[in-house]
């Protein structure tokens, strides 16, 4: 009997040890300090584009993510943590980056995300680092110029799930009809086979498909401002503090300026000014 209820004291107290380590193991996401974490590995896991031309695009002989967004990312890694630093890459969509980020998949978004009032409500920014605007992509020939023709011919245009340029469109030309598509990639495809009869997102994405895409051309100026932000979650303040200090650091130092110059410098009509603003 005696032995019984020593092993049942030593089997209660087990009970107990393991639910302590399990709750001091299972802290919410929302209590993490991501900053402290990434400065304790050394390392920052970025969620980037990989089907976005001059952003962030996969390339497909050595399996890397290659872009603008990825560059800086890199910088900012090593501007944030010191020279040795790694930058972790993690592939994400308009539609999965918020979740993936929620998840605690990845530390931070840098994923052409614009910054608005309504994604501010579930995460936090940092500065601007690219100032996009809203344009349409066309086939070279097409009647339409604007999205106020979209709005007279009642066309179809396509868009992106997860991206806010759908309902951007939707306020300006209401008569038009509207199709969402996955990713770019399946985007482009629907407006070659005619599915629509223009793609809108931000121009900086737009002049990347043109550049792949010579027979389509980027029409109609911009008639929404789309800046990007690095997206973090919130209570991240430290992170982005320490973000918005190296992106300010890295303009100084002329290394932004030059990243800017390697991805964008073959883009006809590319305003460098305009992309550069704070």
């Amino acid at each position: 009997m005696k032995r019984l209820i020593r092993c049942l004291g030593l089997l209660v107290a087990l009970t107990v040890l393991t639910v302590m380590v399990t709750a001091c193991g299972s802290k919410p996401l929302s209590s993490r300090n991501v900053w402290h974490t990434d400065q304790q590995s050394k390392t920052i896991t970025w969620g980037v584009k990989a089907d976005t031309r001059l952003f962030g695009l996969l390339d497909t002989k050595d399996g890397k993510i290659k872009g603008f967004e990825v560059d800086l990312a890199n910088a900012l890694t090593k501007q944030m943590l010191g020279k040795h630093a790694k930058a972790k890459f993690i592939q994400v969509t308009s539609s999965t980056r918020m979740p993936m980020l929620k998840n605690g998949n990845i530390d931070a978004i840098m994923a052409t995300m614009t910054n608005t009032p309504e994604r501010r409500k579930q995460v936090d920014f940092s500065n601007t680092y690219f100032f996009a605007g809203q344009s349409l992509l066309v086939k070279k020939g097409s009647s339409i110029k604007n999205v106020k023709d979209l709005n007279r011919e009642k066309g179809t245009v396509l868009g992106v799930v997860g991206s806010d340029s759908v309902e951007n469109v939707a306020k300006v030309a209401p008569n038009a009809k509207v199709l969402q598509l996955t990713d770019y990639a399946q985007a482009m495809t629907a407006l070659k086979s005619g599915q629509g009869q223009a793609l809108t997102t931000d121009n900086g994405i737009l002049y990347g498909m043109s550049v792949q895409n010579p027979g389509y051309v980027v029409t109609g100026g911009t008639f929404v401002s789309e800046p990007y932000g690095i997206a973090v979650d919130k209570n991240q303040q430290d992170f982005v503090k320490a973000t918005n200090k190296a992106l300010k650091e890295l303009r100084a130092n002329g290394e932004y300026n030059r990243l800017l110059h390697k991805w964008f410098h073959n883009v006809k009509g590319f305003d460098y000014e305009e992309a550069a603003k704070e």
